[in-house]
């Protein structure tokens, strides 16, 4: 069989409320929120192409996963408005171009509608009174769009029916509220109001309202806090904040938020009842704002807010700054030294600071001046002047940071002032400012530093960005500066990321306050050899010529690298590479035997090897077992049945010929194998379809197949599928007959991809008083009990739906010629009784499905219009050369008196004896229908048929 690109389609089961088709050959399935979502792609081709799922935007691009599935089913067990969009099913067997068939996923819902309650602007007062123009508006969030309704009382209100009250929708919403004003609020005016949002029931979403009773008393809410603003309290404590409503009815619901730059939580142990917010053992982190926010759906929400100050002292630092009027970092006699205090507190108007000298207290004097910056000013500062320094005031001073109402522990620093104070000085020690290491050792970057006291070294990382100024790149840790203390920067576990310059340099904190100094460390960093490919299997005959390629993609260092070619254990060639190269070859003339096995390629340099591997093997590629067919049966035996394997092969033609397949078969649920040999006669090609029947096999089991092709090398991949049993329906097809009087509807079914279902009905039952100008008031013998099928064409359905009734699938009947040879066409007659009467008929068509290796669809029948009051007969010869089925499609016409009813199908083997001409198209002349209708009216005169 030659090759086939391939062909796809997609079919869904489910849950879907609707399927119609969108651009010919794209659909859009409509699911209600919450239901499964079971889309399956449905694929032909040879060899078997691979099917991949993805999505585009319509919601985001979801998981399942990401939203690429690698099999046919789509499967979403609860499927959200989000996962709305486009599903792309896409078929590719490289033969061609891939075949892509799209679905766009509609998913409805419908939420809660709310209604809230404004006056007109400049009107708002702390009540509604008479007088005054008052909106409703009702918001529903839904797909489709929803309508709404609104009912005073049990009153349905529209527009125009009250000269007081308006409805409509504001330009700027788009349809998607619905306002009700009204007008000089008059006292009729005080009543409950119902908004109902409806989706008209699609998907079965029921509609759904809210209530709202407007009266005198009517009001927006208003709300006041019990606490102290700000609220200062002390970490550990238990804080309680409360908001009570001062108005508003119907009464307001309160809540309190957290506020931030984003929306940020409360508390985790945070206790919320109503109005009253508690935050038991309240933190540092807790402090902020906290927001009471009151809505009652009247007005805007009332909110009032407060911020809790949990109090903190934190970040305590110092720093000494040497005379400003003398170009000179050493502290000296006679000069004027400043010493300087940082503390951050909370709140900062509490902070207060004391000076000490050697333990006892120190007060601003003319020598020593102490000053404080502004207490609004965070973090908080105090400096302690020393003025025309003396021998004298050497000593250790203590700075002091507290807050006024105590609560939490005050904070020390002690600075040492003397004549070994001096500024610090900074070096990396010899040989230290080059350092080289490899991935995954433990390094220390190390600078010196001297001076009293010792200052923090700040660690940075910088690379050179040429010409321009150094660019500042990311530590480590992944921050942007790191401190040490100690002058020394550990880096663990090495990567090749982590080379480049490094910078350390004192900070003023907790030092001098005098020009940073700072050095610079180069880091290198070397790691062994990355190459690609790390593994392939490479699948070659004997005889043939090929090359493996190793590919250097970084190195360092990148000189002097050495490979080394080995077959196994066997040393082949070795090399070393230019500056120029940056792969190496191995190139095999002819394989041999000896030739198989592992081939590798390390290439090296001082931090280690890269190594690419390479399986060079002559097994064959697994078989691909061939789906599409119909599981034919030919076996008419009681006891066995047998089965017809078909199956492509992987790319044939990368290995030697196949010269056979071992088929092994095993009965599910057993565990002994019979096996067999298939030869094969000349060379298979790629996409040629190989078959075997398997015989003898026991009904109703199912069983396990596995093939493994065979080639001079041995045996290659194996394939498993299981088979079962289908028993046929009506395996050598003479005559069928169905009236529909059972409710097994003679193995007819019902289309799973149409829009509708055909209904068996019979007049006695049904119901005709809406449509009563429509459909058969009796069955085709004329008995009021009798059944049969009929299309209902009233709401919801719309123009253009389709009903698909599907018979069961028949065998066909074969025949033997006198040469012996099976003759493959096989006429049938197929016929049934069709009443097409009322003035929107639509279309009734005939189809006939062939299910060979592909399915096909062929058109047989079509017939459109008014066919007047009475049951006809229409017979038409098919000619099927596969399993077949009768499709029966009734098409809905532009109206609800549209009824198309069928019954007494029936299929005969032979031609038709005397058909009416039914195999006319509906697309003919008016005047070569009414020829039609005028022959089959003399056909049934002639054929006594007429009633």
């Amino acid at each position: 069989m030659d090759n086939a690109t391939p062909s796809v389609r997609i079919v869904h089961s489910g849950q879907a409320c609707n399927v119609e088709e969108e651009h010919y050959s794209e659909r859009v399935y409509t699911i209600k929120e919450g239901e499964r979502l079971e889309l399956q792609c449905l694929v032909t081709g040879h060899p078997r192409p691979q099917i991949r799922w993805t999505k585009t935007a319509g919601g985001v691009s979801d998981r399942p996963g990401d939203s690429s599935l690698l099999n046919e089913t789509l499967r979403i067990t609860s499927i959200t408005r989000h996962q709305g969009g486009r599903y792309y099913c896409k078929a590719d067997n490289g033969l061609g171009s891939p075949a892509i068939r799209s679905i766009r996923v509609d998913v409805y819902y419908l939420d809660d509608p709310v209604i809230t309650v404004h006056q007109s602007v400049g009107e708002a007062k702390e009540q509604f009174y008479f007088e005054r123009t008052v909106f409703l508006r009702c918001v529903a969030t839904s797909n489709p769009p929803v309508r709404y309704f609104w009912r005073r009382g049990k009153e349905m209100l529209t527009q125009g029916s009250d000269s007081g009250v308006e409805i409509y929708e504001p330009f700027f919403t788009q349809g998607e509220t619905k306002i009700l004003k009204l007008k000089n609020l008059r006292p009729q005016d005080y009543a409950v109001y119902t908004c109902v949002a409806s989706v008209r029931n699609v998907c079965d979403i029921t509609d759904k309202s809210a209530h709202f009773s407007l009266s005198n008393n009517t009001a927006p809410p208003s709300i006041k806090l019990l606490l102290d603003d700000p609220l200062v309290v002390n970490p550990g404590e238990l804080v309680t904040l409360v908001c009570v409503a001062l108005g508003g009815d119907p009464p307001p619901n309160l809540t309190w938020v957290r506020v931030g730059e984003m929306d940020m939580e409360l508390p985790r142990r945070s206790i919320v009842n109503g109005g009253i917010l508690t935050i038991p053992g309240i933190t540092v982190d807790d402090g902020g704002i906290y927001s009471c926010v009151a809505s009652n759906h009247v007005g805007n929400p009332a909110r009032k807010s407060t911020s809790v100050l949990v109090r903190a002292l934190r970040k305590g630092r110092f720093w000494i700054t040497p005379d400003p009027y003398h170009n000179d970092d050493n502290i000296q006699i006679g000069r004027e030294v400043k010493i300087s205090c940082q503390v951050e507190a909370i709140p900062p108007e509490e902070l207060q600071f004391n000076w000490l000298k050697n333990g006892r207290p120190l007060r601003s004097s003319e020598r020593m001046v102490i000053t404080h910056t502004d207490t609004e000013v965070t973090p908080g500062n105090t400096n302690l002047d020393i003025i025309d320094l003396k021998f004298t005031d050497f000593g250790t001073y203590t700075c002091v940071a507290s807050l006024r109402h105590g609560g939490i522990p005050e904070i020390s620093i002690d600075v040492n002032i003397s004549s070994t104070t001096v500024p610090p000085e900074l070096m990396v020690p010899r040989g230290h400012s080059h350092l080289i290491a490899q991935e995954g050792d433990t390094v220390d970057l190390q600078c010196l530093v001297s001076g009293k006291p010792k200052p923090i070294i700040l660690w940075s990382r910088v690379e050179e960005g040429g010409a321009a100024a150094a660019v500042v790149a990311l530590m480590p840790d992944g921050s942007a500066q790191m401190e040490s203390y100690d002058g020394i920067l550990r880096i663990a576990n090495l990567t090749r990321e982590m080379r480049g310059t490094y910078r350390c340099q004192t900070s003023q904190y907790n030092g001098f306050n005098v020009k940073p100094r700072e050095a610079l460390i180069q880091l290198v960093v070397q790691f062994p050899p990355t190459v690609e490919p790390v593994y392939t299997e490479v699948r070659q005959a004997l005889g043939r010529a090929f090359s493996l390629t190793c590919r250097l993609l970084q190195a360092h260092p990148a000189r002097l690298l050495h490979y080394e070619w080995r077959l196994g254990s066997r040393l082949l060639t070795v090399g070393q590479f230019s500056e120029q190269r940056d792969e190496t070859n191995y190139n095999v003339r002819a394989l041999n035997r000896e030739g198989y096995g592992e081939y590798t390629c390390d290439i090296t340099n001082d931090a280690g090897i890269g190594r690419c591997t390479f399986l060079v093997t002559g097994k064959a590629y697994a078989p691909e077992f061939y789906f599409d067919t119909y599981r034919a049966l030919w076996q008419n035996r009681p006891r066995v049945y047998s089965f017809k394997l078909q199956w492509t092969q992987m790319e044939p033609n990368a290995v030697d010929r196949i010269l056979a397949y071992r088929l092994g078969i095993r009965q599910m649920g057993q565990s002994r194998w019979w096996e067999q040999e298939i030869s094969m006669e000349g060379t298979i090609q790629k996409g040629e379809l190989l078959t075997y029947n398997l015989t003898e096999l026991i009904k109703p089991e199912s069983y396990l197949v596995r093939l493994t092709p065979i080639t001079r090398y041995g045996e290659g991949d194996a394939t498993d599928r299981t088979i079962s049993y289908n028993a046929p329906v009506n395996p050598h097809l003479r005559e069928f007959q169905c009236g529909f009087e059972e409710e097994a509807l003679c193995l007819f079914s019902q289309d799973k991809t149409d829009e509708f279902d055909w209904t068996r009905h019979s007049a006695a039952t049904r119901d005709t008083k809406y449509t009563p100008n429509t459909g058969p008031s009796t069955d085709r013998t004329g008995s009021k009990q009798g059944f049969y099928m009929y299309i209902e064409t009233s709401r919801p359905r719309l123009e253009g739906d389709k009903a698909r009734l599907m018979s069961p699938t028949f065998n066909v009947a074969t025949k033997s010629s006198a040469s012996g040879a099976i003759s493959p066409k096989t006429t049938y007659c197929f016929a049934f009784y069709y009443h097409m009467y009322g003035k929107h008929i639509g279309t009734l068509k005939v189809i006939l499905k062939q299910k060979g290796q592909t399915v096909m669809d062929t058109s047989v029948w079509t017939l459109t219009g008014n066919q007047a009051d009475r049951w006809r007969q229409a017979k038409v010869n098919i000619h099927p050369t596969t399993a077949f089925q009768m499709v029966l499609e009734g098409v809905r016409g532009p109206g609800i008196e549209g009824d198309i009813a069928i019954d007494d199908v029936t299929i005969e083997e032979g031609e038709c004896k005397d058909p009416p001409p039914n195999n006319l198209r509906s697309l003919a002349p008016s005047s070569l229908r009414h020829t039609w209708q005028l022959c089959v009216t003399l056909t049934l005169a002639l054929t006594g048929q007429w009633r």
